[in-house]
């Protein structure tokens, strides 16, 4: 069985080894047609501690490694520069 994907943003890394993930969908309205949007927030596993707030990431499906956290980094796709 394939590995479910999904691309999304990451909205904090202030856990050690653990990063949250937004991914948006987007989708017509069944009856109105409108482009809604939904949300979903998803724990996955960040190794090396590398992404930061901001950065576009690829995460994949896994065991669960504790109580919220089932999916792991797979590939960094765009890298945010944080400018003070």
């Amino acid at each position: 069985m394939a590995t479910k994907e999904k691309i999304g943003i990451v909205a904090s890394n202030k856990m050690n080894k653990t990063i949250i993930i937004i991914v948006e969908d987007r989708y017509a309205h069944p009856l109105y047609t409108k482009t809604l949007k939904k949300t979903k927030r998803f724990m996955a596993h960040d190794e090396l501690n590398q992404c930061s707030i901001g950065d576009k990431v690829i995460i994949e499906e896994s065991k669960p490694l504790s109580r919220k956290k089932r999916w792991t980094v797979k590939q960094i796709l765009n890298k945010t520069k944080i400018s003070n």
